[in-house]
């Protein structure tokens, strides 16, 4: 009797032992999956931005939508006030969109701090005269395929994405400000 339980033992510990096996496979697996999937809906240079509308993150201010900027050119930004990067970049979009405003850029810089505090505390140091609309949930950085901090998108005026720019250092305000000229002019 001794014996059928050690076996009995045996049996349900390599069992466990499987089930971990095969747990640990399908969490790899699902993981890999989600990269996969993460990766192949991104943004990407010649698509098409899709549709939007998002709540300003002033109160009271009016949403900010797709439909209402057409025949603009538009860099979208998404940012945080957790990104380093982020609070770099953010007041020398706010030089370019005052020196181009007048020829057609409109700079969307979309807030996805949870809880938006956070972005309205960094905005109380360094207002921007932009558009800031905010993305609590990720809903917008998940239509765009967002998958790091900061992610921009030059978007010419019929709607393709021209420029996908991803993170922000040194000299990259000079390759975006001669993207947005190009796009400009052709415009």
């Amino acid at each position: 009797m001794h014996n059928d339980a050690h076996s009995d033992l045996q049996i349900n510990n390599s069992e466990k032992g499987t089930t971990m096996i095969f747990q640990r496979l399908r969490a790899i697996f699902l993981l890999g999956l989600t990269l996969s999937c993460a990766t192949s809906f991104a943004l990407e240079e010649g698509d098409t931005i899709p549709e939007f509308n998002l709540a300003s993150i002033y109160e009271g201010q009016p949403n900010i939508q797709l439909s209402n900027l057409e025949g603009k050119t538009l860099y979208i930004d998404f940012w945080a006030s957790w990104c380093a990067p982020c609070i770099t970049s953010l007041p020398l979009y706010n030089e370019l969109y005052d020196k181009y405003k007048d020829n057609g850029l409109e700079v969307i810089a979309i807030n996805v701090d949870n809880p938006i505090e956070d972005g309205l505390d960094f905005l109380l140091d360094t207002p921007l005269d932009f558009l800031i609309p905010q993305d609590p949930e990720g809903d917008a950085a998940e239509l765009f395929g967002v998958i790091g901090m900061p992610s921009s998108y030059l978007v010419s005026p019929d709607g393709n994405v021209e420029l996908v720019h991803m993170g922000f250092r040194n000299g990259d305000i000079n390759v975006i400000e001669e993207e947005i000229k190009k796009v400009l002019q052709e415009n």
